[in-house]
C-alpha cells in the first residue's frame, strides 16, 4: 500500500514519517538547511502482514506541483494538521486535490498535540471533521499524535497497519504496464536509474517498453524494491529500475514507462471536469490551465461545448486541447490549476483519450461519450456497440481502457458481436452485421436481374447505399466474410452472386454462337480484336465488351488487352510448353523453341508465355522458362498436337564465283590506239 502525507508547510509531515519508519525523507541539502521539504521524499515501513510506502509531499503553496507528482497513484491520504496552527489554506488545498483525485481512504492525524491544552486539540479535530465532511474522506479517523513525545504514535502505527492488511492490492492481470517516473539520476557502473510507481500491470527485469509520450525504446538492466535487488513488481508497488537504451537528459519527471501496445501520446482530450465549489468565478470556456495528470504538468486550454461556463461545485464534459503530447488512458484522474500555476481551479477524469477534433456537439458523439464514463469495460463497450454505426474499433478499445486483447476477446464473447477485420479489427453487433449482409446479397440480385450483361456492381455503390457509416476497410472485410460464405463473389471493385453469368442471356449466346467457330478454326493464331471483328460481323467495341465478360467465366482467357483465347486452346497451348520442357536441356526452354513448337510468330509466342507466366503455369528464368504448376486445374485437360513439320531447307543453285577483290573486271573496253 502506498501512503502519501498532505498538509500545510511546518505541520509535521516529515517528522511523522521519520518516527513511524526511521527515515528522514528530506534528502536534498537545500531542505536540510531550511527545514522544510521542497520535493518529494519517500520511505517504507514493513508490518508483520504488509509492505507500506510512504510518499512525504513539500506543504508550501510554492511546490504544489511538487505535491501533485507524489500524490499520482497512491493508495491512502494522511492529512496532518498541526494542533497549534489548526486548519490552514494549504491544507484545504491538498484536500480537495486529493478528493479531486478520487482518493477515499485515510487518517487524518493532528500533530504536536503535546503543544497544546487538549481543549485546543478537541477544537482541532472538531474542525478537521467538519472540513471532511463534504468530502469521500469524510469517513476517515482523526487521532492526535506527536512525534516528538510519541503520544498516539502506536495506535496510529496501528490504524495504518490494519488498512495495510486490510488493502486490496490493485489489479494486474489483463492490464498493460504504465510506471509513472517520479525521480530520475545516474549511478556509476548502472546508467540511468528511474524511481516510481507502479500504476497498472507488472515489470520485469528484461522487458522492453516505451518511455511516453517521448516515444523512446528501453530495457529493463535492473530492478530494486526497498533498496534491495528485485525481478519485478506489480500495480500498486513503488521501484526503481535501472533503464538502458536511454540518456539521463532523455527522461525527466512527468515520463510514463509503459509497455508499446499503450503508447499512444496524445494532444487532445475529452473530460468531465468538476469545478471547485469554493471557486469566486465560473470557468469559461478556452481558459488557459496547467493539467497535473500523474507527475506530468502540461499547459492546455479547457474548451467547453458552445462555449458555455462551468459554474463553482458543477462539473461538466469538457475537451482539453494540450500544448504537448500527453501520456494518458480512461480513467486517469487529473488536476487542474490556473495559467500561473498558483491556485486550483477543479480536477476531474479522462474519458476519452483520443478525442476527435470534430463533430464533437453531435447527439452520436454524445451517447459515446456517456457509453465511456462507465468505469467497467464490459458496461462501455455494450453501450459503446448500441451507439456507433461504424462500429467498435477493438484496437483503440483496447488502448484507451489499456486492455489486453485477451481480456477483451472475453469481453466480446459475453455479447452478441461479431468481429469484422484481422488487421483492423472492428466490433459491430449480430443483428446489424446480419442486416447488411442481407441488404448487399438482395442488392446484388435486384442488380443482375435489371443489368444481366454486368459483370457485377461496383462495390463503392454498395458500400454507399448500404453501409455508409461503415469504413471502407471495414465493408470490404464484410464482403470478405460474404465471399467465405459463398454467398457472393469479389473481383477488383465489383461484386457479384457466384452463380451469375454476365454472358447468360440471349443475345450474348447469339454474339458466341457467331465468334466461337472464327476463334477455334484459328487454331494457335486467333487474331486479335481488330481483325476478328469483321471475321465475325461484329463492331471491334462491342465485341471486346462481350469477350471481356466472357472472361469472366474462364471461358476465353485474356491473352492480351486485343488478343482472346479459348480456354481448351490456351491448355492445348500449356500442353505444349509442357512438351518443349521435357525435351529441353534443364527443362529450361526458350521463347524461340516454343514459338518453333506452336508455329506462330516470335511475338505472338512472348505473348502467350506472359499469359502462361500470370497464370502461374510457367515461370521466367533470365531468358529461359520453366513449369511452375500443373496446367490442368487452372485450364482444364488437353493433349499437346503434333509438332508441325518443320521447312525443308532450299537447295543451293550453282552461281558464278564472285570476282576477285585483287582484279576486278573493267566494264568498259581498253581503246588502243
Amino acid at each position: 500500500m502506498i501512503i502519501a502525507t498532505a498538509g500545510h508547510i511546518d505541520h509535521g509531515k516529515t517528522t511523522l514519517v521519520k518516527a513511524l519508519t526511521g527515515v528522514d525523507t528530506d534528502r536534498l541539502p537545500e531542505e536540510k538547511a531550511r527545514g522544510i521539504s521542497i520535493d518529494i521524499g519517500f520511505a517504507y515501513w514493513k508490518t508483520p502482514d504488509a509492505l507500506i510506502g510512504f510518499v512525504d509531499v513539500p506543504g508550501h503553496e510554492r511546490f504544489i506541483r511538487n505535491m501533485l507528482a507524489g500524490v499520482s497513484g497512491i493508495d491512502y491520504i494522511m492529512l496532518i494538521v498541526a494542533a497549534d496552527d489548526g486548519v490552514m489554506p494549504q491544507t484545504i488545498e491538498h484536500l480537495n486535490i486529493v478528493n479531486l483525485l478520487n482518493v477515499s481512504h485515510g487518517v487524518a492525524v493532528i500533530t504536536k498535540c503535546d503543544r497544546v491544552a487538549p481543549e485546543r486539540v478537541a477544537e482541532v479535530v472538531a474542525g478537521v471533521k467538519a472540513l471532511l465532511a463534504d468530502t469521500k474522506l469524510a469517513a476517515i479517523p482523526v487521532m492526535p499524535a506527536s512525534a516528538i513525545s510519541g503520544e498516539g504514535i502506536e495506535t496510529l502505527r496501528g490504524e495504518l497497519s490494519t488498512a495495510a492488511k486490510a488493502h486490496q492490492q490493485r489489479e494486474h492481470a489483463g492490464r498493460h504496464l504504465r510506471y509513472t517516473v517520479d525521480r530520475v539520476f545516474t549511478k556509476a557502473g548502472s546508467g540511468t536509474v528511474v524511481t516510481g510507481t507502479v500504476v497498472t500491470g507488472a515489470v520485469a527485469v528484461g522487458d522492453h517498453l516505451m518511455l511516453s509520450p517521448g516515444g523512446i525504446e528501453v530495457r529493463v538492466r535492473g530492478m530494486q524494491k526497498q533498496s534491495s535487488g528485485a525481478q519485478q513488481a506489480a500495480a500498486g508497488e513503488r521501484c526503481a529500475i535501472n533503464l538502458s537504451g536511454v540518456e539521463l537528459a532523455q527522461v525527466s519527471r512527468g515520463d510514463w514507462l509503459v509497455a508499446p501496445a499503450v503508447h499512444a501520446p496524445t494532444k487532445r482530450i475529452d473530460a468531465r471536469l468538476q469545478v471547485l465549489a469554493s471557486e469566486a468565478q465560473a470557468l469559461k470556456h478556452w481558459t488557459p490551465v496547467h493539467m497535473h495528470l500523474g507527475t506530468a504538468d502540461v499547459t492546455a486550454r479547457v474548451s467547453i461545448r458552445r462555449g458555455a461556463v462551468i459554474a463553482p461545485g458543477e462539473s461538466a464534459m469538457v475537451q482539453l486541447i494540450l500544448d504537448q503530447p500527453l501520456a494518458a488512458l480512461h480513467g486517469d484522474r487529473f488536476i487542474v490549476r490556473d495559467q500561473s500555476a498558483t491556485r486550483t481551479l477543479g480536477g476531474g477524469t479522462i474519458i476519452d483519450p483520443y478525442a476527435p477534433a470534430t463533430r464533437r456537439n453531435t447527439a452520436a458523439r454524445a451517447a459515446q461519450l456517456a457509453a465511456l464514463e462507465h468505469d467497467d469495460p464490459a458496461q462501455a463497450l455494450a453501450a459503446l456497440l448500441a451507439c456507433s454505426p461504424a462500429g467498435v474499433d477493438l484496437a483503440q478499445f483496447e488502448r484507451t481502457f489499456n486492455l489486453k486483447p485477451e481480456r477483451v476477446d472475453a469481453l466480446i464473447s459475453a455479447l452478441d458481436t461479431n468481429i469484422i477485420g484481422k488487421e483492423q479489427r472492428v466490433a459491430l453487433p449480430q443483428a446489424a452485421v446480419e442486416k447488411i449482409k442481407q441488404a448487399v446479397v438482395e442488392a446484388l440480385v435486384k442488380f443482375h436481374r435489371d443489368s444481366p450483361q454486368a459483370t457485377g456492381a461496383e462495390i463503392d455503390a454498395l458500400h454507399k447505399t448500404h453501409a455508409p457509416a461503415l469504413s471502407a476497410e471495414t465493408f470490404s472485410a464484410l464482403l470478405r466474410v460474404l465471399a467465405d460464405e459463398k454467398k457472393l463473389e469479389v473481383a477488383g471493385s465489383h461484386a457479384r452472386l457466384p452463380q451469375h453469368i454476365a454472358t447468360d442471356n440471349p443475345a450474348d449466346q447469339k454474339m458466341w454462337q457467331a465468334v466461337r467457330p472464327v476463334m477455334e478454326s484459328a487454331g494457335f493464331n486467333v487474331p486479335p480484336l481488330r481483325e476478328l471483328a469483321p471475321l465475325t460481323n461484329l463492331k471491334e467495341l462491342i465485341l471486346k465488351d462481350f469477350l471481356h465478360r466472357k472472361a469472366k467465366t474462364n471461358e476465353v482467357i485474356r491473352v492480351t488487352p486485343e488478343r482472346f483465347y479459348p480456354r481448351a486452346t490456351l491448355a492445348q497451348l500449356a500442353a505444349c510448353a509442357v512438351d518443349v520442357a521435357q525435351n529441353a536441356p534443364g527443362n529450361q526452354f526458350t521463347a524461340a523453341l516454343y514459338r518453333d513448337r506452336i508455329g506462330v510468330g516470335r511475338g505472338l509466342a512472348i505473348e502467350i508465355l506472359e499469359c502462361l507466366d500470370r497464370l502461374g503455369i510457367t515461370q521466367r528464368i533470365g531468358d529461359g522458362r520453366k513449369m511452375r504448376r500443373d496446367f490442368v486445374p487452372i485450364l482444364g485437360a488437353a493433349v499437346a498436337p503434333p509438332a508441325p513439320p518443320k521447312q525443308a531447307a532450299a537447295p543451293a543453285q550453282n552461281k558464278p564465283a564472285a570476282p576477285s577483290a585483287q582484279r576486278r573486271p573493267n566494264p568498259r573496253p581498253i581503246k588502243r590506239y
